[in-house]
Parts: structure tokens; C-alpha cells; sequence
């Protein structure tokens, strides 16, 4: 089985992720609901979430859930297959015109790193022309 994920959304795109992860994705709960944020939390509300996730009908969705989407990511793909998550960059080469990617990272999440590896992936991978687009910060 898969490992669940216990979520506790502090800000920015936490909480919207929280949600993703929860209710569309079904592969975790969350410590604290959004709306609570200002609450002190307790350690039986934590407690109560693990429980759930370790030893429930819901925690056993969520880690047979995680597990399935962990086999599809590792599973390999056909280049040019229509499920393929490189169909749309395969199809970008397949242009008449000359195709160019700009990354634009919002810098206050976290992501840099994260964006500048798969700008270089990207480009390495499919010969394409990365821009990436930073902010000078310092004066």
C-alpha cells in the first residue's frame, strides 16, 4: 500500500493543494481545515487524523489510492502515447512554427528550485528552447 498524506495547509497555495490532495486526488487528509486556521491545534486532532490514516475504511482508500497513482507514475510510457504525460510536449516539436517555453515562477511559494529543474529537463529532453524568467529582489 501507499503512503498516505497528513496535510496541515499553512498559506499561499497550501490550502488549495490541500484540497486537490483530499477531495479530488484521495490520498490524504488534512490536520486542519483552512477555515480554522487562527485555532490552536490539538494533539488528539492530530492524533485522530494518523489514526484514520493508519487504521480506517477511509485511510485504507487513501493509501490503495496513493499506490495506484504511484504505479502509474513509475509505470513507462510509449513515447508519443495519447495518456503519455509527454504527448503535448511531442506534439509542440511536431509544429510548423518555432516553439519557445517561459517559466515564470512566483518566487514567495518555494518553487524555485523545483521549476529551474524541470525547465533544464524539459529542454534537455525535447531540444527546446527554456527561458526562465527570475526577479532581481536586491537593490
Amino acid at each position: 500500500m501507499g503512503v498516505p498524506i497528513a496535510a496541515w495547509p499553512i498559506r499561499f497555495d497550501q490550502p488549495k493543494n490541500g484540497f486537490l490532495m483530499k477531495e479530488i486526488m484521495k490520498v490524504g487528509l488534512i490536520v486542519r481545515e483552512w477555515e480554522k486556521r487562527e485555532e490552536l491545534v490539538s494533539a488528539s486532532s492530530i492524533e485522530n487524523v494518523v489514526r484514520k490514516l493508519m487504521a480506517s475504511e477511509e485511510g485504507d482508500v487513501n493509501r490503495k489510492r496513493t499506490e495506484e497513482l504511484g504505479e502509474a507514475v513509475r509505470r513507462p510510457q510509449r513515447k508519443g502515447e495519447l495518456n503519455s504525460p509527454n504527448h503535448e510536449l511531442d506534439n509542440l516539436k511536431k509544429q510548423d512554427h518555432e516553439v519557445v517555453i517561459v517559466m515564470v515562477p512566483f518566487p514567495a511559494q518555494g518553487h524555485l528550485n523545483q521549476l529551474l529543474q524541470l525547465a533544464c529537463l524539459i529542454s534537455s529532453s525535447y531540444d527546446l528552447p527554456v527561458y526562465y524568467v527570475g526577479v532581481n529582489t536586491q537593490k
